[in-house]
């Protein structure tokens, strides 16, 4: 599985981006997806993880900083993830990862398998 992420850009404080992650491979929808952020100087972090729960039922986590103001959401059919972040905090500044697995600890960076590349996400205040 390759991963490629893109729609990172700099916002003003209050606003808003949706991040986008296209996945290779045949068996995207059975994969547990999930974004992680990395701000200078700190550890990689959780924030939002889709995962699958066989047939079409997916479970959504998010780490607590962005409930209510990101969403996680996935098109099976264009082998894409998405993540709709509102209300952007300059603490949100960040680069963002996507990355996959299977039977995944929605937040352990170290149970995903696939990574993408980053992309940075800059907010002012």
């Amino acid at each position: 599985v390759q991963l490629q992420a893109c729609g990172g850009g700099a916002v003003q404080a209050g606003g808003s981006l949706r991040l986008s992650c296209a996945a290779s491979g045949r068996t995207f929808s059975s994969y547990d997806m999930g974004w992680f952020r990395q701000a200078p100087g700190k550890e990689r972090e959780f924030v939002a993880a889709i995962r699958w729960s066989g047939g079409s039922t997916y479970y959504l986590d998010y780490a607590d900083s962005v409930k209510g103001r990101f969403t996680i959401f996935r098109d099976n059919a264009k082998n894409m993830v998405y993540l709709q972040m509102n209300s952007l905090k300059p603490e949100d500044a960040a680069v963002y990862y996507c990355a996959a697995g299977s039977g995944v600890n929605s937040y352990n960076p170290g149970t995903y398998v696939y990574w993408g590349q980053g992309t940075q996400v800059t907010v002012s205040s």
